[in-house]
């Protein structure tokens, strides 16, 4: 299919709707993105649901094929609690004996921590003193992210997720005990578990992840899936709406139809490839580069669907052109009405898919085949209707070959550029200092007048 296959079209239909209006229909909200050649692996979509098949070599496993007995992956169907608006999060045991905690679950960072102290806005915390286990590395880490920060010890303990893993495994761990705008009012996690590459780990790279460390010791394959079950919710009851985190492996009872996959760009953030953004089937007909400036990641952690400020004011102004609604609603606003809230948002440094978006779909971050790939959820559904959809392939021929600027320089580069200009200014002041205290070899002579110092005789070369 030459270049129809290098593409994904992904409509997002406008998922949160004003009851009180129904007859304000909405148009698809689309977001192409870039997949391999028809002829290359990857580009064949992953059959639908359908009997277990074979192990794959390649490190791609079906959750109906458990991986050396250590996980049961059907275990972990509706292992998540929680919403967009105040996050996903899974039930883990910490330490020995064990403590029961919540764990935000966010793609777009790399550390795992818990809340080490007592907080205002959190029910629990992790006791380092109450675990055998624990064992502290002796430093501290900092991690900010768009929103919020904290500050953290550093240690290693076991963790047992109980809905799908029968062992424990030691892990790397930051304990908060001082934070800002990081834990919230209304949250009901007490802690963070960073799904991303090891590049952003903090305070360096050479801190292996939670998940770097759980597939070396339960041997499970270098993937993981998320299905949040929030599209369009909650416009009634409790709003938590749950969701399914599988890790090692793919559950086919959690999607319909194929999975369409996109390539990584970049391993550090979940980095892909935004060809062009459309609303109600027009184009918006910016450069592809403003979509993807200064990167477009698969963010579970935020919220909203972010875009970079020039293609935020461009959508809203084919929102408001076309009569389109894109909202989402607000819970505790009030018994006698409903809130709404804009489901996309202005970023300063990057296209985040974010909840909002994920929520419409079962998303596979199959790390192993270096991927990112989406198929439509069962879950995200109002009413029986399909809040979202995901079609393809579709023509390329307009779009630049290239869509992602040249990446700036990391901070894994700039800390190892730092360092070489650091040793190489020591190495030099190194000699510097053994020349000043050699003790002198030379015995000094009466100046010759027909010899010339270095000065002069640069000069008298020059009038030559």
């Amino acid at each position: 299919m030459g270049a129809l296959a290098r593409a994904l079209l992904l409509p997002l239909l406008a998922q949160w709707l004003l009851r009180a209006a129904p007859a304000l229909a909405s148009a698809p909200f689309t977001l192409p993105l870039r997949v391999a050649s028809a002829t290359s692996r990857g580009a064949v979509p992953t059959p639908g649901p359908g009997p277990p098949a074979e192990p794959r070599a390649d490190g791609l496993a079906l959750a109906l094929e458990p991986a050396g007995g250590a996980a049961n992956f059907l275990a972990m169907v509706d292992n998540l609690q929680g919403d967009s608006g105040r996050g996903y999060y899974l039930e883990m045991q910490i330490g020995t004996p064990p403590q029961k905690l919540q764990i935000l679950v966010d793609t777009g960072s790399s550390n795992f921590a818990v809340a080490g102290a007592p907080h205002p806005y959190i029910d629990s915390y992790f006791d380092t003193e109450r675990s055998s286990t624990y064992r502290p590395k002796g430093f501290d880490v900092t991690v900010k992210y768009t929103q919020g920060s904290w500050t953290g010890f550093v240690g290693e303990d076991v963790v047992t997720i109980p809905k799908g893993f029968n062992n424990s495994f030691l892990v790397n761990i930051a304990t908060i005990f001082e934070s800002e705008n990081f834990f919230l009012p209304g949250i009901r996690w007490n802690g963070i578990l960073g799904l991303a590459y090891a590049t952003l780990a903090k305070p360096s790279s050479s801190l292996e992840t939670f998940f770097d460390s759980l597939v070396a010791q339960a041997k499970i394959p270098n993937i993981f899936s998320m299905q949040m079950c929030g599209a369009g919710l909650p416009v009634a009851g409790s709003g938590t709406n749950g969701g399914s985190l599988v890790l090692g492996g793919i559950e086919p009872t959690l999607y319909k139809g194929d999975i369409w996959y996109t390539p990584i760009k970049e391993e550090w953030y979940y980095q892909i490839e935004i060809l062009k953004l459309e609303i109600g089937g027009q184009s918006l007909n910016l450069d592809c580069r403003e979509y993807n400036a200064d990167k477009a990641i698969v963010d579970s952690g935020t919220t909203l669907l972010r875009l970079p400020q020039k293609v935020f004011d461009a959508v809203v102004e084919a929102v408001a052109r076309t009569s389109l609604l894109y909202i989402q609603p607000m819970m505790g606003a009030g018994l006698n009405y409903e809130c709404y809230r804009f489901g996309i948002s202005p970023s300063t440094n990057a296209l985040v898919i974010g909840a909002t978006v994920m929520e419409g779909f079962y998303v596979v971050f199959d790390r192993a085949r270096k991927r990112v790939g989406f198929a439509a959820s069962p879950c995200a559904e109002i009413a029986g209707a399909p809040v979202s959809e995901i079609s393809g392939p579709f023509s390329t021929e307009d779009i630049a070959s290239n869509c992602v600027p040249a990446l700036p320089l990391n901070e894994p580069i700039l800390w190892i550029v730092s360092y070489t200009l650091m040793s190489v200014c020591g190495v030099i002041l190194l000699v510097l200092i053994t020349l000043l205290l050699l003790p002198a070899r030379c015995r000094h002579h009466p100046r010759d007048p027909e010899v010339v110092n270095d000065e002069s005789s640069l000069v008298r070369h020059r009038w030559k």
